[in-house]
Order: C-alpha cells, then structure tokens, then sequence
C-alpha cells in the first residue's frame, strides 16, 4: 500500500486568503501501536480558521490542517486495538500535518471506537469542542449549586460547557449574542444575557447578587479575561482557553483566584503519553453521552472536499460564530 497515493488538501503559507491547493502523498505506513485509517469525515474548527490565517510556531509549509477526524480502521499489527473494520474518533497533534486528507496513521491508545448509532458526521464534531469543555470544567472543578458563567457562549465549546455543567447540577450563566438565546436556554442555560449590553453588570447583580460568580469559563482570552475577573468571587475558579492580559496586583489580591488554562493540543504539544489517553477516554465518555441522549450533539453542514469549499468555511470562520459545525466529507 506504500506506493499508491492519496489526496489532502495544504496551505501553502498562512494568512487570511488562505493558500490552498490540493496535493497528493504516498499512503502512509503504520508502525507499532499504530493504526492506518482512511479517513470518511473531518471537522473544521474555529481553531483551525484562526491557525490557518495567523501560523503555528511548530508547522512547517505546505501544511495540511484539520486536527478532528473519523474514519475506519483499514490495517493494524497483529493484536493491537481497535482491529481492523472499527470506525474510531480521535483528536489529532496540532504540531504534527493535519487531516484532511484520505488516509492517516494514528496511535491506537489516542482513539475512540465510534457506536452504531452515531452518525459519523455527528462523531466528528465532538472532539475539539468537547473534549476543552470536560477539561476547562476539570478545572473549575465545579459543584452541584454553584453559579457557572461562561462568556461568549456561541461558541462550540460553550455547547458542550453548558450542558455538561447542568448535568453537574450547576446554575448556568450564558452571555451571548441574542441570536444565540433560544439554543442555549434548550441546552440548560438558566440566564442568558446579551453580550453587547450596556447594563450587563446591572443585570448579573440583579440575578446573583454582589458576590459574583463560583466558576467562570473565559472562551476568549485577552482583555475580556480581566472583565470576567472582576465578576468572580473571592478564591473563586476561572479557566481561560486562550490567554490572557497582564492581571493588576490590585486585582489578584482583591479576587485571589484559582485560575486554570485549558489546552486540549497540550497532550501532543508535551509529549504526555497519560494526556494522550485521556484524549481517548473523552472521546468514549462523548460518544457515550450522545448515544444515551444525555449531551445534545451540535447541528452540522457537510461540505465537499474541495479547496474552494474548505477556503470558503474558514474564511467565514474567522468572521462568525458558525452555529452548525462544518464537516468535510472525504470520502463520496
């Protein structure tokens, strides 16, 4: 199999026109502990726009992008598990070439076999969104009555934040945009607010009180993380996804926070072989809630795996919140 070839789409350099062409690459080989996996779905994260328009330290050009992906096991060694036929989810390295393209290798012990009664293009927007939101509530470390907000709620990791917060018997405080209410109140937001509202304080005060919020999930870093201080409790819990400005010492001293940042591409950035189990456990705990119908998965649109397609999502990625996740379909 190592001399035929197969397709993937790269980007030749970042930057917001997003430079991709469609090229093709002998079908790699597996080692030990590895499985071969054509790859039938890929899903297009927020992450992968803003990588894709801004670079990576570690990528190297052409680089292929996509870090979450599903597909069947087409060839393994001898005893290593998931066997050959078995449909699996994983999260890929970010540091590593991506996944669009038909075939990958990947680490046995960092999947995820996918249930009969998931759809494949449903599985595949799991991961990366999900997969953050049992990390960042990890980190909360968040109990049954306590106030939960989360900022710029939405967004995909949101979806999965509130609903697994309410699951932990939590009271959900969502600030989105009002478009955004109606989904959120179904997924268990007990209070949603507008996010460009000019009396936001006024109407948190109102709702909770003066004390301020238990645990807060910062989405979107910057300047935004220090507003999401000043409504935390005293000793209460914040974790940030994507940094964060410089914290006065006035403000540390006055909240004394417990602050957790949250990063799902660690577990390949640090070589952590635990980590990277982890991953597969998330994935199987995901999987399971959806089949169960405890954890509503997001709505998704498919899309071909062309590069005018895949330009066209990221470009619209990085200008909007895409409510229904996008997947490229690789396989007709």
């Amino acid at each position: 199999m190592s001399t035929a070839k197969m397709n993937a789409i790269q980007l030749r350099q970042c930057g917001a026109e997003f430079d991709l062409h469609m090229s093709q690459h002998p079908i790699p080989t597996f080692g030990d502990n590895e499985l071969l996996i054509a790859i039938e779905y890929v899903a297009i994260n927020h992450l992968d726009a803003r990588l894709a328009r801004d670079g990576f330290c570690q990528w190297q050009y052409p680089h292929i992008l996509g870090s979450d992906a599903i597909g069947t096991v087409v060839d393994a060694p001898k005893g290593v598990f998931p066997s050959k036929g078995s449909r699996v989810l994983f999260n890929s390295s970010l540091a590593k070439q991506g996944m669009l393209k038909e075939y990958a290798v990947v680490p046995n012990f960092a999947v995820s076999e996918v249930p009969d009664s998931i759809a494949s293009e449903v599985a595949v927007a799991l991961p990366n969104a999900g997969m953050t939101a049992l990390l960042a509530l990890g980190k909360l470390q968040l109990q049954e009555g306590q106030s939960f907000a989360i900022n710029s709620a939405q967004g995909a990791v949101a979806h999965f934040a509130v609903q697994y917060a309410k699951r932990q018997g939590a009271q959900v405080f969502a600030f989105a945009e009002k478009s955004h209410h109606k989904r959120l109140t179904k997924l268990g937001a007990d209070f949603t607010f507008d996010c460009h509202a000019d009396n936001i304080c006024h109407q948190i005060k109102r709702e909770l009180g003066p004390g301020g919020f238990d645990c807060i999930l910062n989405t979107q870093g910057g300047d935004s993380f220090i507003d999401d201080l000043h409504r935390l409790r005293f000793c209460g819990h914040i974790a940030c996804l994507n940094g964060f400005s410089d914290i006065s010492e006035a403000l540390l001293f006055e909240k004394a926070p417990q602050i957790g940042v949250v990063s799902l591409g660690g577990a390949w950035l640090a070589n952590s072989l635990c980590a990277q189990q982890h991953l597969s456990f998330m994935g199987s705990q995901l999987l399971q809630d959806v089949a169960s119908g405890d954890i509503i998965p997001p709505e998704v649109v498919q899309i071909p795996f062309t590069v005018d397609a895949v330009r066209d999502v990221l470009t619209l990625m990085t200008q909007h919140t895409c409510p229904k996740r996008p997947v490229v379909k690789i396989r007709p």
